[in-house]
Formats: structure tokens, sequence, C-alpha cells
């Protein structure tokens, strides 16, 4: 899918996007670079680069991982402008609360949670020097409609990044700061495909099966399908514009109607 943006909207603006390399960030890394911004990112392993992004290789999880990418932004970029943290996933095993290890919930925050905290308190005093910048933050509805057989440690710290995203937004909007969340639904990406075949793995059926146990626990998508990478991005994109000024310390659902509840 092809998201038609204006090559200007972004001009002169620096962008960081956490983990742009592939899935819905690659999918906002390009799209920032269509509305004319330039983009740093960072991944554990640069595969498949594209061309006028500058890429730092760094394991996010860590904090020196985002020391390495906070530096690298302020040295080569002199700054940063827009914030997207897309960064976040999991790789815990199906199996219920049980099967969740301490390190399994250690791996969960610091991917969900800890990775995008680091880097705002690393990032965020430029712009408070500068008194402008804009925050968005790649929350999901797992926050409210968690999937208990397999992505509960997942779902709490977003539920997590949720709150902590709305606190800030209180402390930094009025020093020139706004700060947004994203709520995605299911998202056709790479990642899918990995999380169904860790599923059909611990059920022994088929990934048909897998991908229907996953629509049965989130009661269905109204739309019939899950959002496509670049839907999500061009709405994170319109948050970080200026046409959307006035929207500050909220949450957006992008989830086909997933969420069925008030």
């Amino acid at each position: 899918m092809s998201i038609r943006a204006d090559p200007t909207e972004f001009a002169g603006k620096r962008v960081l996007v956490s983990g742009g390399t592939k899935g819905l960030g690659r999918a906002t890394v390009e799209r920032f670079l269509a509305g004319g911004a330039r983009v740093i990112t960072a991944a554990r392993a640069i595969k498949d680069p594209m061309e006028h992004v500058d890429y730092v290789q760094a394991d996010l999880t860590t904090p020196e991982g985002g020391e390495t990418l906070a530096r690298a932004a302020i040295e080569r970029l002199g700054g940063i402008d827009i914030l997207a943290h897309v960064v976040g996933g999991s790789a815990s095993p199906a199996g219920g609360f049980v099967a969740l290890t301490d390190e399994h919930w250690l791996a969960e925050l610091n991917l969900n949670l800890l990775a995008t905290v680091r880097l705002d308190r690393l990032l965020i005093p430029q712009m408070l020097e500068r008194g402008a910048g804009v925050v968005v933050h790649v929350t999901s509805i797992q926050s409210v409609l968690p999937l208990p057989e397999s992505t509960t440690g997942y779902a709490a710290a977003k539920a997590a990044l949720r709150t902590y995203s709305k606190s800030i937004s209180k402390e930094l909007g009025p020093k020139g700061v706004r700060v947004n969340a994203v709520s995605p639904g299911w998202i056709m990406t790479e990642a899918t495909g990995d999380f169904l075949g860790m599923l059909q793995a611990a059920s022994g059926g088929t990934i048909e099966d897998a991908r229907q146990s996953v629509l049965d626990a989130l009661g269905g998508i109204s739309i019939g399908r899950g959002a496509e990478p670049e839907e999500v991005a061009d709405l994170i994109a319109y948050l970080a514009s200026d046409r959307a000024a006035a929207i500050h310390g909220a949450e957006f659902v992008i989830d086909g109607g997933t969420i069925q509840t008030v």
C-alpha cells in the first residue's frame, strides 16, 4: 500500500525512529523520508538498508544501546525534532502466565517500555532547551485487550508505556513538547508471521489454525483485516506534523474496530 505524502511536510526536521529496519518501523522511516525529513534509526543488525537514512547498530533493550543511538543522533544530526518510538514486540512463549520466567518479563519490559523511557530521558532535554519537539509512543490495544495465552508480559509492558506516555505529556506540554500515543491492533508485518509460527509450534496445528486462534482471542476484526504498516505509519506522521499542533496527551487507536466497547 502506498501513502501519498507532501515531500516538504517534514523538510528540515530531524526524526529518530526506534527499531526502523523492518515492519512498522521501516514503514515509519519511509513515511518520514517521503515527507522530506532526515531520519536516523537503529537495530541490532542492519539488513537491507534504505538510502538517505542514518543507521546505528545498537541493541535498544540495553542502556548502552540507547546511549549509542542518542549520542549518534546528537553528533550526526545536531539534535532531534521528532521522536517516533516504534520499537517493540514479543518473543515470550505460549502457555499462559506460568510459562513466563523472570527473564521473559525483564525482556518484555526492556524492549517494550524501558527502551523508550531511556531514549526519552536522553533526547527530550534538548527539545526542552529549544522549547519545541514532538514525541509519539507506539503502544498496543493489548494494553486493554491482552491475550493471556501468549502475550501477558507484552501487554503489561505496553500498558505501562501507555501510562508513562500520559504522565510525561502533562509535564512536557507546558514546555513546548507534544506527546501522543498510537495504539495499533493487529498489523500485517513480518513479525506477525513469526508470531503465528510460534503459536503453531506450541499448538501443533496449522498456520491458519494459529491465525484463527488470534482472531478468536481478539473477538474478530470489524473490517475483516489487520492494518497495513503504511497505514499506521501515516497516523504516526500525522501526529508528528504541524497539522496536529493542538493534539497532545492523547492516544489514537488504529485497530479496524477490534475493540468493540466505548
